[in-house]
């Protein structure tokens, strides 16, 4: 009996871990050819925080075959420059909710590096993780592409916290976690502290609106949503899209400079 209940005790901690957007996989998920060594100093980027999440990590390296498949965030060039100019907080809330709802990058990992400092942390209660690249890597490989939904509600910066911009946004779809669960969908709260100085983004710090052990247990058991566990999060309200501010400039390199006087004609 006790060894049964520590059983399903570590299958908790384990499967929580994965449902509550870990990007513990991050630094185990480069491409197919990625060399030994960039894998191992990005294994020591990471950070875990306890011991299900560590299991997980290594269950679903062991079950990831090798894929054919061009991987899309091969295609990010992460060294490209920075924001040319600092943007105020209003402005960069803009211009990040234009991106996001375009983009939905906290699950597909399609990220604008232009944003994000070289000292970048993504932390949740499980993981701590450093660089941009890791984070976008980890989401692409852990969320499912053909159902997961990072709907974007509102960014806007935060009235409690300084340096501050949070985006509300709707998480649906399924991971890949063993046969692959559905997660029901619930609200996510992401917190992008910035520096006043550079104006880049240093850390990402995600909220949820349930505990973990709802979203386990109605992974699990979806016949206990509404009952036991709570109800999904209500469908996001249709909106108007958002249009990137025209100081974000998209184009980099020697052709930008023509891209920016036509768009401003």
């Amino acid at each position: 009996m006790k060894a049964s209940a520590c059983s399903f005790a570590l299958c908790f901690g384990v499967i929580s871990s994965a449902l509550s957007f870990r990007i513990h996989r991050s630094a185990l998920i480069s491409s197919r050819n990625v060399d030994l060594t960039i894998l191992h100093e990005r294994r020591k980027r990471q950070e875990y925080r306890n011991a299900a999440t560590q299991v997980l990590s290594n269950f679903m390296e062991k079950g990831e075959s090798a894929s054919d498949d061009v991987d899309p965030i091969d295609r990010i060039d992460f060294n490209a420059p920075k924001l040319s100019s600092k943007l105020d907080l209003k402005t960069l809330a803009v211009a990040l909710d234009a991106e996001l709802y375009e983009k939905e990058w906290f699950v597909t990992g399609n990220v604008n590096p232009i944003y994000f400092a070289d000292s970048f942390r993504f932390e949740d209660p499980d993981v701590k993780l450093d660089g941009i690249e890791d984070y976008a890597r980890g989401v692409y490989k852990l969320f499912d592409q053909n159902t997961a939904r990072a709907e974007i509600i509102a960014t806007e910066v935060s009235e409690k916290t300084p340096n501050t911009v949070t985006c509300t946004w709707r998480l649906s779809g399924r991971v890949k976690i063993g046969p692959g669960l559905t997660i029901k969908p619930y609200i996510v709260y992401t917190d992008f502290t910035v520096d006043p100085n550079s104006g880049l983004i240093t850390l990402q710090e995600d909220r949820f609106s349930i505990p973990q052990w709802d979203i386990l247990l109605s992974a699990l058991f979806p016949f206990l949503i509404g009952n036991v566990a709570s109800p999904p999060a209500p469908p996001v309200e249709p909106r108007v899209a958002p249009v990137l501010p025209q100081m974000v400039g998209r184009t980099r390199g020697p052709l930008a400079v023509f891209s920016n006087f036509f768009q401003n004609q």
